[in-house]
């Protein structure tokens, strides 16, 4: 499918006349995919997780935000696909528009895909997200190590699809949690989401 058809669903919700997020026409560079993770100040307060996939970012709405340690298990709602270029968009969405409201790049760097059959061979990442759990390693500046994405409900009978996004870890290993959404710093530009707003900054 090609990128045309993966961002339809991303374009028809957005007027680009009022909101200066990415119409999207980038393609992938790089040795390793991308990934980012944003905090979304919308009618409801939520962590988007993206992960480069060929030329879009597939994306996850994580109500509580990431954790880095392994005893959480994190909600992880699919969104629509988004394009490479919102990696770095940080800024305020127009009242009125979709996803209205303020948001910062808490994270973002590379991944390697680590998905494998039972025995042991790698699997494609996209087959592996399409099957239903994909696991990968992240490098970011604030995230580091393995995660996996698990789906646990299909989204049949009328159901809405879900996931769950956690840490891996052995024993008794803990991380530091997710941070204060209205406290966390932008990796790009240092900023809060007060300030960001304040600014009035939209792009």
């Amino acid at each position: 499918m090609g990128e045309k058809d993966r961002l339809s669903d991303y374009r028809g919700k957005r007027d680009f006349g009022r909101t200066r997020e990415p119409r999207g026409h980038g393609s992938a560079s790089g040795d390793r995919p991308r990934f980012v993770v944003q905090i979304h100040d919308a009618s409801t307060l939520h962590f988007d997780f993206r992960l480069q996939v060929d030329d879009v970012l597939k994306s996850w709405s994580v109500p509580k935000g990431p954790s880095d340690d392994p005893r959480d298990k994190r909600l992880a709602m699919p969104t629509e696909d988004h394009p490479l270029e919102y990696e770095e968009f940080e800024g305020v969405i127009p009242e009125g528009e979709y996803g209205g409201g303020t948001v910062i790049v808490w994270d973002n760097g590379t991944y390697e895909p680590l998905s494998h059959d039972r025995r042991g061979r790698p699997v494609d990442f996209e087959e592996s997200l399409e099957r239903g759990h994909a696991t990968f390693r992240l490098s970011g500046s604030k995230l580091h190590g393995e995660y996996a994405l698990t789906r646990f409900r299909g989204g049949q009978d009328g159901d809405r699809e879900a996931w769950l996004l956690v840490k891996a870890g052995k024993g008794g290993e803990r991380g530091h949690g997710t941070p204060d959404p209205y406290r966390a710093r932008s990796v790009r530009t240092g900023r809060t989401l007060g300030q960001v707003a304040a600014d009035g900054d939209e792009g």
